[in-house]
């Protein structure tokens, strides 16, 4: 017949509580072992009686190389995860700061193409009016200069055709007179 499953709750009885602590931590020390011996790893428990006495197992490297060990990893783990979490902290603080900029260009977007102005007070309509006559003339400054440039382009032409013009009227006056000469 098999041994019937143990709650586990605090034993009351003092005596009772004292003996399984002592089974339970010899039985605890022995796998600490056993592990250590069929696996190589190193290994280290520390266990205090409810008296306060200290009951300890190491493999062969010292407790204190250990426990040495283990704070090296600890502290080395811990840096790693606060450097993840303050990272991922400053992404999620760059996407917010990102995301309130779209915002804000879309808004303005939205205002310059006359959409969405109820939102705007007398002082906000003022200054999109004078943003945007500001931009017309910027506007009107470079459709003024490109034609300009455009005629420029368009008067040089017309003079390297007049200049042709002239020599193929010189290159008909010399030529005999077999046809009519149309003008």
């Amino acid at each position: 017949m098999g041994r019937g499953k143990v709650q586990l709750k605090r034993i009351e009885n003092k005596i009772n509580r004292q003996v399984t602590f002592s089974k339970r931590r010899n039985g605890l020390l022995k796998k600490a072992h056993e592990i250590s011996v069929l696996c190589d790893a190193e290994v280290a428990v520390i266990v205090f009686s409810p008296k306060g006495k200290l009951y300890e197992y190491a493999t062969d490297s010292s407790m204190d190389k250990i426990l040495e060990r283990y704070e090296r990893y600890s502290y080395a783990e811990k840096a790693l995860i606060s450097a993840e979490s303050e990272s991922e902290g400053n992404w999620c603080h760059e996407y917010r700061k990102l995301k309130a900029k779209i915002e804000t260009i879309q808004k303005c977007h939205k205002h310059l193409m006359g959409e969405d102005l109820d939102s705007l007070n007398l002082k906000e309509l003022q200054q999109l009016e004078q943003q945007l006559e500001s931009s017309l003339k910027h506007i009107r400054s470079r459709k003024s200069h490109l034609m300009m440039e455009s005629i420029s382009e368009l008067q040089k032409k017309e003079r390297s055709l007049q200049e042709e013009n002239k020599a193929l009227q010189k290159e008909v006056i010399k030529l005999p007179n077999k046809a009519p000469i149309i003008t």
